[in-house]
């Protein structure tokens, strides 16, 4: 990376271009062209961007941009081979785990059942409780009619 980015340095300063110029020309901020430069790749979190980045500046400094990806390739793939097997495949099983838990399917057997709070049941109970009052103080109200205590039901014509 350092040697991508001195390439891009010395050719900026071989055209007489400052950092300022090429930051206004290219609506890239001056520190991220002096990251570039100095070959800072951790100051980058995004590694396809920093690749358009770079890409960008050489074409501006009319250099060939893919011979500068493809040492930009062959630098991150040096720098991610350095990663452990076992930290990769450590990696590989926990987002396995993850996934599993995700998309667990079971049977309605081992399905586990929603819960709900108290306080729903004891509304429900409230209202059962509402419900059976009104229905005895309707059919009390029906058996009485004015004060007399019917024990047929008659019928008018």
């Amino acid at each position: 990376m350092n040697d991508i980015g001195e390439t891009l340095r010395d050719a900026r300063e071989s055209s007489g271009v400052s950092l300022n110029e090429v930051s206004k020309d290219l609506d890239i901020k001056v520190e991220i062209l002096q990251n570039i430069e100095e070959g800072k790749s951790g100051a980058f979190k995004d590694i396809f961007e920093l690749k358009s980045l770079i890409s960008n500046y050489a074409k501006y400094l009319g250099l060939d941009a893919e011979k500068l990806i493809d040492e930009f390739n062959e630098y991150m793939f040096e720098y991610t081979s350095k990663i452990p097997i076992k930290e990769i495949e450590k990696t590989i099983e926990l987002k396995i785990k993850e996934e599993k838990k995700d998309n667990h399917i079971a049977s309605p057997y081992t399905k586990e059942k929603k819960k709900y709070n108290n306080w729903v049941y004891v509304i429900i109970y409230i209202f059962i409780f509402l419900m059976v009052l009104v229905a005895i103080f309707w059919s009390v109200k029906q058996v009485t009619i004015n004060k007399n205590i019917s024990s047929s039901i008659s019928y008018r014509s």
